[in-house]
């Protein structure tokens, strides 16, 4: 096999690898004793843990060559993606590996505040710590070359461009919302891992796709009322499910009755408790992101808010410098 050929399917495989890391992580459903008497701690699965490590080091690696390279300039705007890289980073360990992920297993609203944390805190701080580009830049530098061809190609750049494209992404992630937390559904990923994982899977993804629409490259080449529309209207319409599981006078998803019970909670107040917690806390994190969009908006007078500094992570394909 060739060079190119090994670098680009490595490429793929850590970023889906990354994507899926997540679900992966909390893919766990209950057992009959754990129903009967749960224990909450922290869960590290050896080989998740060492995806998270191997996401973060080649992060570090890539940086810093790239630190290496850069001026003034470009090192500030730099050290601002470290930053929300890191955060990033964390807000997932938390999210998967913390005794959250053991306690979303046994109540509604620990669940939801696991997805929001993956959807709201870490998805939109991956986006600002573009690590796709820093990932290739911690590649040896003939594979950095194969990577860049390959990710430069027709089809891969038509897909990524309809994938990002502002209506693609929006539709996306309100299908996955929505779907998921359909009874059926939902109910089906308490009960069977794979499912689980699927689930999880489809919301990071389609998270990243959605901030990456708002404060991605691609928000450089639309306008910053492409990035506001989709917030409010993702606010509303992810408030109105909020609203309709908070308000439900029964219960949609009947696998929390006996492991909230256990923990003296009822389970219909856990389940008012987790539509509050996509209601209003998630409605406000699309609305700061907006405020965020808008300020950078007036600022620059109408220039997107991901119109940062251009970062140096273009592939090497030639001996000249990078930027």
């Amino acid at each position: 096999m060739s060079i190119k050929r090994r670098a680009a399917r490595w490429y793929a495989a850590s970023c889906a690898a990354f994507a899926a890391l997540p679900s992966v992580a909390c893919a766990h459903v209950l057992t009959d004793a754990e129903r009967a008497a749960p224990s909450f701690g922290w869960r590290i699965e050896p080989w998740v843990g060492a995806l998270m490590a191997a996401s973060l080091a080649g992060y570090a690696v890539g940086w810093a060559r790239l630190w290496q390279r850069g001026h003034a300039r470009s090192r500030a705007a730099r050290m601002g993606q470290l930053v929300a890289f890191v955060l990033g980073w964390l807000s997932l360990v938390i999210a998967l590996l913390s005794p959250l992920d053991t306690l979303s297993d046994a109540l509604f609203s620990a669940h939801m505040v696991q997805h929001e944390s993956m959807m709201l805190v870490a998805a939109p701080l991956f986006v600002l710590g573009r690590p796709l580009g820093v990932w290739i830049w911690a590649l040896p530098r003939r594979a950095r070359r194969a990577v860049g061809r390959c990710v430069r190609s027709r089809g891969v750049a038509c897909s990524w461009r309809w994938l990002t494209a502002p209506l693609t992404a929006w539709m996306l992630h309100a299908a996955a919302l929505w779907a998921w937390h359909a009874p059926v559904l939902f109910e089906a990923a308490l009960r069977d891992p794979a499912v689980h994982t699927l689930q999880h899977a489809c919301f990071l993804s389609t998270a990243l796709l959605f901030w990456w629409t708002v404060f991605g490259e691609s928000g450089r080449r639309q306008s910053s009322g492409h990035a506001m529309l989709s917030l409010f209207t993702t606010m509303v319409h992810t408030s109105a499910l909020g609203a309709l599981i908070s308000l439900s006078p029964g219960l949609w998803y009947p696998s929390y009755v006996e492991p909230s019970s256990a923990l003296g909670v009822d389970p219909l107040h856990d389940q008012q408790l987790g539509g509050l917690i996509m209601w209003v806390p998630g409605a406000l994190a699309y609305l700061i992101g907006a405020l965020a969009v808008a300020a950078r908006w007036l600022k620059e007078g109408a220039v997107p808010f991901a119109a940062q500094p251009q970062q140096s992570c273009t592939v090497e394909t030639s001996g000249e410098s990078a930027q």
